[in-house]
């Protein structure tokens, strides 16, 4: 890894539907082996059960769901004289985003519905109320991190 600079950030196209640059990059996550029509009509075929179900604007659910997933503070593993400490420490922003899309679509990938489509807009809507395994895991984050305050002073 280069230190002289830091590789510049490609731009992201916003999607077609809703033309909101987190969806694509949620739709990106949802990806694999470059299908990128099958991610698009899973992410668009869960915002339409949404709608269906809870009547609401589901670009709202979604952002709702990434909120309340997103970790404010995260461990990082620290080696100081022969130990390793867990050092608690604030999550940028673009992390924060990206913990939470990922945790949501292997949270969703981890339920048994019978679709991909169905799987990911009750993880959704579940993130949206609080719930679900991708809220479990950010409050396990937190857990961790609040455990470990002592070696915050560590920090660097």
């Amino acid at each position: 890894m280069s230190r002289r600079h830091s590789a510049e950030k490609r731009e992201i196209i916003p999607d077609a539907k809703f033309g909101d640059v987190i969806v694509t990059k949620f739709m990106n996550s949802v990806m694999y082996e470059g299908k990128k029509s099958t991610a698009e009509g899973i992410v668009y075929g869960a915002f339409d059960i949404i709608e269906g179900k809870l009547k609401s604007d589901p670009l709202a659910v979604f952002k709702t769901a990434l909120e309340n997933v997103a970790p404010a503070i995260e461990v990082r593993s620290r080696r100081v004289g022969g130990a390793t400490y867990q050092v608690p420490v604030e999550v940028r922003t673009e992390r924060r985003q990206a913990l939470a899309i990922r945790w949501l679509i292997a949270a969703a990938r981890g339920r048994n519905d019978r679709t991909m489509v169905e799987r990911l807009s009750s993880e959704l809507m579940d993130a949206a109320n609080n719930r679900g395994n991708a809220v479990k895991k950010r409050e396990d984050t937190h857990r961790m991190a609040e455990a470990n305050r002592a070696f915050s002073h560590y920090r660097w």
